[in-house]
């Protein structure tokens, strides 16, 4: 009896006990899965974080190193299947994925990456691979291996001290067709969830989204995968390029993807790697599969291969030639220039398989396309990932009047990138009734982050008034030529001197005329860099003067909508030489070619030219957009009127005698 006091207490304590924690784990439930989502149910869950050195002193606290390990998951509960599904997550604690299982970084950026070095509120993308699709409840019986996929993170964030849990700040999917409410922690403070409902005009009987396709996408530039052949251990592919963007256009293009089941390529037509490297396969597990292959043949074995067109000189060769829209030194220009044959650009390959892929339905394509160009005035794209569409066809390769449909077909979407960067090409404006011009701004084009220590000039202060025959100087020689215009209209002379304009290319429009019936300016471009620029073209917006637009006589200039004027050269003016040295002149000229535009105001009633009607709002040049003049110039007396033919007899001869020069 001594003995049932102590058990008994014992007993009631530990009764107490565990009511106490059962009541405690009550207060922070587990939050429920897919709870009411009737939709994607996506969620993020921060499963600790760990203190790493460096530590930080007190008052930094905030920026304190953490190891950190998450999960992310999407998990379909929809009618519909998710096809190539596609996570966003937008990290605002510095996040650097160390590691990531269970799907690829979109962009095919190589681990570590950082989050939001440069991209700082922009979502970081995450593509299921190999998992691509997750199928409905209903086809599956609810099987979560088909229904649902898993995310885990490892990487390191900065933030404060416990309690203090870091989240990201927006979880959705880049599907456009879903919308996602903004995500919430309320069910725990460690985990973020959000229901993303379906709100395309679809009523789930669509044929594309039944199957294993997607609706086909537009975007700047469209990147198709088309695979011909497939064998046990081989496939071809062709892969095209093309450019739907108005006024992008890449020259010298690049291209490179990650794979991600370790394929090689063997052969390949109509372009070619930037390295031939066979080490890869020697010495990794290709090597000991394919022991009888002679891998010292095969062109590339990298994970991240970069591949680029080959020149014009090529395009018969009977061993890496003869693809259609081949061979053209990369050049892919917008179907404004050239809809039939020049805005597309296409190559094949051999790609060899690995195990467990070695079935003839096993095809998988690479992640992480990223596409550039070599000239200064290419744009920048963001590619998205690969998804299944219905499968390209071709006509018979015979003459028959059939088709030959692709065995399979993905596609990528890449859109030109809204980040600012400089321009790379100026705007000055002129005027028959006004000696001086008006330059490009100061900098216009971005001023050299660091100036040498003897620099003089301002990068603030406004551009000089300079006399007509200084656009055709280097800046250097400019500068003077500016100071003693100055002088001579007794203007005024910043201290110190502004800087140039640091622009590769410069335009001048100049309003030329201005007469009862109609008006006339002249275009001139100006190359100031060593490299020759065939195929060149340029977009001017003229808002007040657009409908009045009537022709141009050395370009071919058309109107194309949106208060837009598209010029290219005609024949004989489409090439624009680079920067040269003249005989008889002590210093560097650009290459330069010049013509007329005629305007009349019978469609444009009540525009004011010398107002500023007559001067374009926005100039592009191979696509990019140029940096325009801060002012137009200033209105002086106008001159007596001319007859309509000598105005227009005079301009012409004046552009010829420019050109000429």
């Amino acid at each position: 009896m001594a003995m049932a006091m102590p058990v008994a207490q014992l007993s009631f304590v530990f009764l107490v006990l565990l009511l106490a924690h059962t009541a405690s784990a009550q207060l922070a439930p587990a939050p429920a899965p897919d709870a009411g989502c009737n939709g994607i149910f996506l969620s993020y869950s921060l499963q600790g974080r760990d203190q790493i050195r460096p530590h930080v002193a007190e008052a930094e606290r905030n920026s304190q190193p953490y190891s950190f390990r998450a999960r992310a998951t999407v998990v379909n509960s929809d009618t519909r299947p998710l096809r190539s599904w596609a996570l966003q997550v937008t990290f605002v604690h510095g996040e650097i994925l160390v590691s990531v299982d269970g799907a690829v970084l979109t962009s095919g950026a190589d681990l570590p990456y950082n989050t939001t070095a440069g991209d700082a509120g922009r979502p970081t993308s995450f593509t299921g691979y190999p998992q691509t699709d997750l199928l409905t409840p209903i086809s599956t019986a609810g099987d979560p291996a088909k229904t649902q996929a898993t995310v885990n993170l490892v990487g390191t964030l900065f933030a404060g001290p416990r309690p203090y849990e870091p989240l990201p700040s927006f979880l959705s999917l880049a599907d456009p067709s879903y919308t996602c409410p903004p995500a919430t922690n309320a069910t725990s403070p460690t985990n973020l969830t959000t229901c993303c409902v379906f709100t395309a005009d679809d009523d789930g009987t669509d044929p594309a989204r039944s199957l294993s396709f997607l609706p086909r996408r537009t975007g700047d530039l469209v990147i198709t995968y088309d695979v011909l052949q497939s064998h046990e251990t081989t496939y071809l592919a062709l892969v095209t390029l093309e450019n739907d963007a108005p006024l992008g256009r890449l020259d010298g293009w690049q291209l490179s993807w990650r794979w991600q089941r370790e394929e090689f390529i063997s052969t390949m037509r109509g372009a070619y790697p930037r390295e031939v490297d066979t080490a890869g396969c020697l010495y990794g597990p290709q090597g000991q599969y394919y022991k009888g292959l002679d891998l010292s043949k095969v062109l590339n074995c990298d994970r991240t291969p970069v591949v680029h067109d080959l020149p014009l000189s090529r395009a018969n060769d009977t061993d890496i030639g003869r693809i259609d829209h081949c061979c053209r030194n990369g050049t892919v220009l917008p179907k404004s220039m050239d809809a039939a044959a020049q805005s597309k650009s296409a190559f094949q390959m051999e790609v060899y398989k690995m195990p467990p892929d070695l079935n003839r339905t096993k095809l998988y394509p690479p992640t992480g396309f990223n596409v550039t160009g070599s000239s200064p005035f290419n744009p920048e794209y963001a590619c998205g990932a690969p998804i299944p569409v219905t499968p390209s066809e071709y006509p018979d390769p015979s003459g028959l009047a059939s088709t030959t449909a692709a065995v399979a077909t993905w596609q990528v979407v890449c859109n030109i990138t809204t980040a600012s960067k400089p321009p790379r090409c100026c705007v000055s404006f002129s005027a028959f009734y006004n000696e001086s011009v008006v330059p490009c701004r100061t900098c216009a084009c971005g001023c050299p982050a660091t100036q040498p220590a003897t620099a003089t000039c301002s990068t603030t202060a406004p551009a000089m008034l300079l006399p007509p025959q200084a656009l055709l100087m280097p800046f250097d020689r400019r500068a003077s030529e500016a100071l003693e215009w100055a002088d001579q209209k007794h203007l005024g002379v910043p201290n110190p001197m502004p800087c140039g304009d640091f622009c590769g290319v410069s335009i001048n429009w100049h309003v030329a005329t201005d007469f009862t019936g109609g008006w006339s300016a002249r275009l001139t471009l100006f190359n100031w860099d060593a490299t020759d620029m065939p195929d060149w073209f340029t977009a001017i917006v003229m808002d007040g003067a657009y409908d009045g637009f009537e022709q141009a006589y050395s370009f071919n200039a058309t109107r194309v909508g949106n208060n837009t004027i598209f010029v290219k050269g005609s024949q004989g003016f489409n090439f624009l030489l680079g920067e040269s040295n003249m005989s008889g002149v002590d210093y560097p000229v650009p290459g330069k070619l010049q013509s007329v535009f005629s305007f009349t105001k019978k469609t444009t009633p009540g525009i004011d030219v010398i107002a500023g009607d007559g001067f374009p709002s926005k100039v592009f040049f191979n696509g990019d957009e140029c940096a325009m003049p801060l002012r137009i110039p200033s209105q002086g007396t106008k001159p007596a009127a001319l007859p309509v033919p000598l105005h227009l007899c005079l301009l012409l001869l004046s552009t010829f005698l420019l050109l000429a020069y």
